[in-house]
């Protein structure tokens, strides 16, 4: 039970992070993008850059920040799905980002660019 809540909120998290980045004039490439090596929650373009982007979501902060969530084990798992993205999309050029979104509740959104 407690599994499918979560998947609800990520999904809900996800939703409220994609409006959040076309609101800022992000376009979205991909989204829940998946390789061989792992997933993405979102590819987008901003400006020049591709940015891939985990979204993290949780009701309350009572166990910490979302943003602790993506560990270093996590961000090696991105990198890599990104390293494969960029190559199979010819993109090896482009100015690259990874940013992480933590949604809490059903209203805060915190975007943090840059954060690995």
């Amino acid at each position: 039970m407690r599994k499918q809540f979560n998947k609800i909120e990520g999904n809900i998290g996800e939703i409220m992070a994609i409006n959040y980045l076309k609101d800022k004039k992000y376009k979205i490439l991909e989204t829940n993008y998946r390789n061989n090596l792992g997933e993405v929650d979102i590819i987008a373009m901003q400006k020049r850059a591709v940015v891939f982007i985990e979204v993290k979501a949780r009701q309350t902060l009572a166990f910490g920040r979302p943003s602790e969530a993506v560990n270093f084990e996590k961000q090696r798992k991105i990198r890599n799905v990104a390293m494969l993205y960029l190559i199979q999309n010819n993109l090896t050029e482009s100015e690259t980002r990874f940013d992480v979104i933590e949604v809490i509740g059903n209203e805060e959104v915190n975007h943090i660019e840059n954060a690995f």
